[in-house]
C-alpha cells in the first residue's frame, strides 16, 4: 500500500514536469536507470526535416528529380514520413504541386526495413497509349544495387562502376555535411495488374534527394548531464555511419568507433556483449537489430531505458526496463511505452 501511495504521489508530480506515467513500477526503474539508447531523429536533433538539395548524378539541382520525388511521396498511402512531409511541403512553396494531376495511381510497393525503400506505380493520364512508370526512393545503397542505367542529362547510360562510386561519394560528402539522402530511381513498365519486389530491377537512377535536420542546442548539455548523473547515453540509428557521425560530434557523442547493423548480425550474443562494452554509437541498424541490443544490455545486468517515437522502435520500447516515448509517436509506440513524455527533449527526461 506504502509503495503503491509513493508511486502514485511521484507519478502525480511528474505529470506536472511534463512526463505521463502509463506504468506506475516504471518510475522505479527510471531512478535505476544507467543505460539510455535512443535513437537520433528527434531526440538529438531538431526532428524539423528541410529539403536542402535535389541533385542529378553530375551533382547538379534538377527539377526532375524533385518532381518524381514528390510524385512517390504524394501517392503512397503507408506511413507519411517526416522526409515524405518536407519533399511535399518543398514542391508545394515551389508552385510544382499541381504535376499531380496529370497521374493515376495503379499499385505501390510500401516500404519495409530489409528493402530500405518505397515504390509507387502510376500511369499518365490522357495517353493514347497504355503506360505505366514506377518511381521507387529509399536508401541509397539499396536503390543502387536496383540500377542498371543511369540518367545523364537526356540520355539514359548503363550504370558503371565509375558511376557507382561517384555516385556514393557524392552521398558521403552530403552525409558529412549532416544531410540525410536519399536515392530516386525510375522505370517504365508494360500493363500489369499487381505489382511486387520483384518488379524493383533493371532501374534507371535519376537522382538524390538531401534534407538537413539539425542537432538540437541543448541536446549536447543535457548528453553531459546525464553522464555526469552516471547514466550512459547510446545511440542506435538506422541512418547511415556518415550523417550519423556528423550529429554525434556536434553534440559531443563519441565517435571514434560506430558499428553496423550488418557486422552485429554477425556476432554471437557474447561477442555482441563485449563490443556493447566500448562502444556507444550504432548505425544503419534494423528495428530487430535494435531490439536485440536492449537485450543484450539488459541479460549484463544493466537497467536500460530505450527512448523512440518510430515504427521501428516498438520492439526496442518492448525489450528495455523502461520505454519512454512522446505524445507526437505514432500511436504503436506510444502504446508499448511506459512513459510518455509531452515535450520532445532530453531536458524533460533530466
Amino acid at each position: 500500500v506504502i509503495l503503491s501511495s509513493s508511486l502514485s504521489k511521484g507519478a502525480v508530480r511528474m505529470s506536472k514536469k511534463k512526463t505521463i506515467v502509463k506504468k506506475l513500477d516504471s518510475i522505479q526503474n527510471f531512478g535505476a536507470m544507467n543505460i539510455l539508447c535512443t535513437d537520433k531523429t528527434g531526440t538529438l536533433t531538431e526532428d524539423k526535416i528541410v529539403l536542402e538539395k535535389y541533385l542529378n548524378i553530375q551533382g547538379e539541382e534538377d527539377l526532375r528529380v524533385l518532381k518524381h520525388a514528390f510524385l512517390n511521396s504524394y501517392f503512397q498511402t503507408g506511413l507519411k514520413g517526416n522526409i515524405d512531409e518536407a519533399v511535399i511541403k518543398r514542391v508545394t512553396e515551389s508552385g510544382l504541386q499541381k504535376i499531380a494531376e496529370e497521374y493515376t495511381k495503379v499499385d505501390e510497393v510500401p516500404f519495409d526495413f530489409s528493402r530500405r525503400r518505397l515504390s509507387v506505380i502510376l500511369t499518365p493520364k490522357g495517353k493514347k497509349e497504355p503506360m505505366q512508370m514506377m518511381i521507387t526512393k529509399g536508401a541509397v545503397e539499396e536503390v543502387l544495387g536496383i540500377c542498371t542505367t543511369v540518367q545523364e542529362k537526356d540520355e539514359v547510360r548503363p550504370m558503371t562502376g565509375e558511376i557507382k562510386s561517384r555516385a556514393k561519394q557524392m552521398t558521403k560528402e552530403l552525409n558529412e555535411g549532416g544531410l540525410r539522402v536519399i536515392a530516386v530511381c525510375v522505370k517504365a513498365l508494360k500493363e500489369q495488374k499487381s505489382f511486387s519486389r520483384k518488379d524493383e530491377e533493371k532501374m534507371t537512377l535519376i537522382g538524390f534527394v538531401g534534407f538537413l535536420d539539425p542537432p538540437k542546442k541543448s541536446a549536447k548539455e543535457e548528453i553531459a548531464r546525464l553522464n555526469h548523473d552516471g547514466i550512459r547515453v547510446m545511440v542506435l540509428t538506422g541512418d547511415n555511419e556518415y550523417v550519423t557521425k556528423a550529429i554525434c560530434q556536434k553534440v559531443d557523442i563519441n565517435t571514434d568507433k560506430i558499428v553496423l547493423g550488418s557486422k552485429i548480425d554477425k556476432l554471437s550474443d557474447m561477442a555482441l556483449a563485449r563490443l556493447l562494452k566500448k562502444t556507444n554509437v550504432f548505425a544503419k541498424l534494423s528495428p530487430i537489430q535494435k531490439a536485440r541490443i536492449v537485450r543484450v544490455l539488459k541479460e549484463q545486468g544493466n537497467i536500460v531505458g530505450y527512448m523512440g517515437d518510430g515504427i521501428n522502435d516498438a520492439p526496442s520500447l518492448n525489450n528495455a526496463e523502461v520505454g519512454i516515448s512522446v505524445d507526437t509517436a505514432v500511436d504503436i509506440t506510444k502504446e508499448t511505452a511506459d512513459i510518455i513524455l509531452l515535450k520532445k527533449n532530453l531536458n524533460v527526461l533530466t
